[in-house]
């Protein structure tokens, strides 16, 4: 099996007159989450030695179930599935509903129906991920307080960053193909 078939498997055929660079960074957009979850799950859930083990949750915090298992796994998986729907955006279900779904089958996506999400999706994501990195990098967490609630030293500040940086581009990647998604299907509706 192709690359190309394995592709059409995993998201259907891409619509017509999208472009590789489109489709490429649709795809990216779910590579920018992937590392972020692999290392929420390895180092909460698997324990892995990603952060240093403290016996008691930082102040401030929340309880001990929601840093556990379930709420990390429902995370990564949420995000993963949100950054997936960018390839909807480059593909025939972003513009036919699936027949399999019942009641809408068939039917046409409003353009707006998906671009007004998406687009404000990007902005959230564009000036999310960028800040809450730079007020780590400053030891604070996402509200200004001090201290992070992440307790990472050598080697895993590395991973760490490695692992969260990439989400910085996820809302850029979502915004270009927003608008690619935007001008494409308005130039089919005239």
């Amino acid at each position: 099996m192709t690359a190309g078939a394995i592709l059409t498997r995993l998201h259907g055929r891409t619509a017509e007159d999208v472009p590789r660079w489109a489709v490429l960074a649709a795809y990216a957009t779910t590579l920018t989450t992937l590392p972020s979850c692999v290392w929420r799950v390895a180092a909460v859930n698997l324990h892995a030695p990603l952060l240093e083990r403290t016996t008691t949750p930082p102040r401030g915090h929340g309880p001990v179930l929601f840093t556990g298992l379930w709420y990390v796994v429902a995370l990564s998986v949420v995000s993963e599935i949100l950054a997936y729907l960018t390839v909807g955006l480059v593909s025939e279900w972003g513009e036919v509903v699936p027949r399999w779904i019942p009641g809408l089958g068939g039917r046409r996506v409003p353009v707006l129906a998906a671009v007004v999400p998406a687009g404000l999706g990007a902005t959230v994501l564009t000036l999310l991920f960028p800040y809450a990195l730079i007020m780590l990098g400053l030891g604070r967490m996402i509200n200004g307080t001090r201290g992070t609630g992440v307790i990472v030293h050598g080697w895993q500040a590395v991973a760490f960053t490695m692992t969260y940086a990439p989400l910085a581009a996820w809302g850029p990647l979502l915004g270009i193909v927003t608008v690619h998604y935007h001008r494409r299907r308005r130039a089919q509706n005239v």
